[in-house]
């Protein structure tokens, strides 16, 4: 049962704005109602990714609401668990096979989007508080990123790391947090390994969302939700994306519900994003190959996970589902052993 919270007017004008917001771009204002599940196949390459036949699974529901919906998947390797944000109810939860769903922590800031980084370390996005963490080995908490040139996040959403150990940050809902001393924009966002380094990549997204590499990191896509498309930019050698390079990868707007909010890509470079009606699977090239039609009203995001990373997990407003896949997905980074 959720925990009751004393709302402000000010957190109460923030809430009503995104839920607005989240509302909107997930179709839940036009009275879509809930429709039957498929895995429907657009290009016969889709036969390799996964099994357009196997059922989808439902393995909790419950999330979510005003303040925020499931959110986050992230495969504990080590542990043999899923982790993901009920962002509504500000808590972490922990998904074991064969046990369920479960609190694995209470009162997380509101996070959203989770990562780990090259050390193994727990990387959240705070909503409640607007700034990106890490949990260090020792239990400690590290701000990664809360301010540019003096001025607050809005309401981070998701970070990625790479291989060098930096980190790339989405930061939408400009409009949310309206005070005068905070941005007047979303931003995408680099902060070196050594946090040393804060560089502004991108003001000119609506929504800036979800957030990925290719394999190789020779591309970086974000999405934009209020678009409902992926952008796609060549990566340069110093770690920041080649601006002239700016294309749009893929549009998944529809008439059904649903934007382009998380993101992942397998090992063979397969792009993996909500969007109208469902999850979309696109190859390397921005084909759309097929679509996972889970029957609710928004994909929030989604995660590979399992011992071979081929169980892709997905969160939607309220509920956690899970297919089975032939290629695994991009492994999370675990704790090195000594």
């Amino acid at each position: 049962m959720p925990h009751q919270h004393h709302v402000s007017r000010r957190q109460f004008l923030t809430t009503t704005a995104a839920a607005g917001i989240v509302a909107t771009a997930s179709g839940i204002s036009n009275g879509w109602a809930q429709g039957a599940q498929r895995i429907e196949r657009l290009d016969p390459a889709l036969d390799r990714i996964l099994s357009t036949s196997q059922p989808i699974q439902e393995l909790g529901s419950g999330y979510g609401g005003p303040m925020g919906p499931a959110e986050g998947p992230l495969w504990w390797k080590e542990g043999g668990y899923l982790l993901f944000s009920d962002i509504h109810n500000d808590r972490r939860m922990k998904y074991t096979p064969g046990q369920g769903v479960t609190l694995f922590k209470q009162g997380v800031g509101r996070a959203n989007g989770l990562t780990r980084d090259m050390k193994g370390r727990l990387v959240a996005c705070e909503h409640d508080t607007r700034r990106v963490t890490r949990l260090e080995l020792d239990g400690s908490l590290t701000v990664v990123l809360n301010q540019f040139q003096g001025k607050r996040l809005s309401r981070p959403n998701d970070v990625i790391v790479k291989s060098d150990g930096s980190m790339y940050i989405t930061d939408p809902n400009a409009s949310i947090v309206p005070e005068q001393w905070d941005m007047q924009h979303s931003g995408v966002f680099r902060v070196t390994s050594d946090l040393g380094t804060i560089t502004l990549l991108f003001n000119d997204f609506v929504f800036p969302n979800g957030i990925a590499f290719s394999p190789d990191e020779s591309v970086l896509y974000v999405t934009d939700l209020r678009r409902n498309i992926i952008r796609a930019f060549d990566m340069q050698p110093n770690g920041l994306p080649a601006k002239q390079s700016d294309r749009i990868f893929a549009d998944l707007s529809g008439k059904e519900p649903g934007g382009a909010d998380g993101m992942k890509v397998d090992t063979e470079g397969n792009v993996y994003c909500g969007g109208s009606g469902g999850l979309w699977i696109m190859d390397a090239k921005g084909k759309k190959l097929g679509r996972i039609v889970h029957g609710q009203p928004a994909t929030t995001n989604l995660g590979f996970g399992g011992d071979d990373w081929k169980t892709l997990f997905i969160t939607t407003r309220s509920h956690l589902l899970a297919v089975n896949l032939n290629i695994p997905g991009m492994p999370v980074p675990t704790v090195a052993k000594k």
